[in-house]
């Protein structure tokens, strides 16, 4: 994060959370300011889940009180690198995730994405929670939905089969925290739209530093 006081970048933010607010410090130079500390919703799963499908519906049904984007709109240049498990990928994402909640609405990052790769990361701090739903279905019904996507996309064999591989990770992995998992075998889209959209709003709950509290600066100051 780039402080609004010294102008230091840091890898590893610092929030302190008290009954009165949440507060963004500086490592540098001790600079202090309100930071909204609001959930993360990864809709996440294998490739032919329909994510990116159910992302679009998505937009309207939670629009006043969701930021909805499309983790693929950064797999681009420098950040489309596989190696070490997408690190700089994840880090960008987290980032503009917790820039993008200071507008007082949690993201929900529509992409695959599992607990290990975001929970160790230094900006897990930024948010109060990350809740996973990962989206599955049946294993046939997967490999011919990525074998009927465009030639462009680069869907050979191999790939569909690394992509059913981390299918049955994701169905059977008991990770932490655990991902809620949403079959979509023959769910029709508005319906897995439905369950996402209850499921997002069963977590925003009262409690969410929607308020920023710039008194908690002062106190400091």
């Amino acid at each position: 994060m780039i402080c609004a006081g010294c102008g230091h970048w840091t890898d590893e933010p610092r929030v302190e959370i008290a009954g009165a607010g949440t507060v963004l410090v500086c490592v540098e130079c001790g600079h202090r300011e309100p930071y909204r500390r609001l959930p993360l919703f990864a809709v996440t799963g294998p490739s032919g889940t329909g994510k990116s499908t159910v992302g679009r519906v998505l937009v309207d049904r939670l629009a006043d009180e969701c930021v909805i984007v499309e983790q693929d709109l950064l797999w681009v240049g420098a950040l489309r690198d596989p190696t070490g498990d997408s690190e700089a990928f994840r880090q960008t994402w987290l980032r503009l995730a917790a820039s993008l909640q200071q507008s007082g609405r949690p993201v929900v990052l529509c992409g695959t994405v599992v607990p290990p790769q975001f929970e160790g990361r230094p900006e897990r701090a930024l948010f109060s929670d990350i809740h996973y739903l990962a989206l599955v279905c049946d294993v046939d019904v997967l490999r011919a939905r990525l074998r009927a996507r465009p030639a462009w996309r680069g869907w050979d064999e191999a790939r569909i089969d690394e992509m059913l591989d981390f299918a049955e990770w994701v169905r059977t992995e008991e990770t932490e925290p655990p991902m809620t998992r949403l079959d979509t075998t023959t769910t029709p889209v508005a319906e897995t739209a439905d369950a996402i959209e209850k499921w997002v709003r069963a977590r925003l709950g009262p409690g969410d530093d929607r308020q920023l509290h710039p008194e908690r600066v002062a106190e400091h100051g």
